[in-house]
């Protein structure tokens, strides 16, 4: 699998956390360029952001992983899978319960709107 940086970064909802009902799931989302499961300094940020927001969170959290219908089923699987560990295991790093993360690697969607929008990890919080 090649390596190439990371493309870009949504995280409002999960990062206003602290303002919503405790049972209100918070999202955030970051993105991927092609081929790509590694995120630069500053998707790293927001996953620590998210894993202080989901702090005040109950239940699990989890982190699911998309990728784009390029590549074949087999591959498209493995990076999914990839992408979801790679976030999961930074939120661990940044403080969760290994016990609370769970990774659901979603493999290959169809391209919706923007082609990268399929190259994600969505992190999904709530309590």
């Amino acid at each position: 699998m090649r390596r190439r940086q990371f493309l870009a970064v949504a995280a409002p909802a999960l990062l206003a956390a602290a303002c919503a009902p405790q049972s209100a799931m918070q999202t955030a989302t970051v993105f991927f360029t092609a081929d790509s499961s590694t995120l630069d300094t500053e998707a790293q940020a927001v996953v620590r952001r998210a894993a202080e927001a989901a702090r005040g969170t109950t239940g699990p959290i989890v982190v699911v992983g998309f990728a784009g219908p390029a590549g074949g089923l087999a591959y498209n699987r493995a990076l999914s899978e990839a992408r979801a560990q790679h976030v999961a295991d930074l939120l661990v790093a940044s403080g969760l319960p290994r016990e609370r993360v769970r990774i659901v690697p979603r493999g290959p969607v169809p391209f919706e709107s923007v082609a990268t929008e399929s190259r994600r990890v969505e992190i999904r919080a709530g309590g």
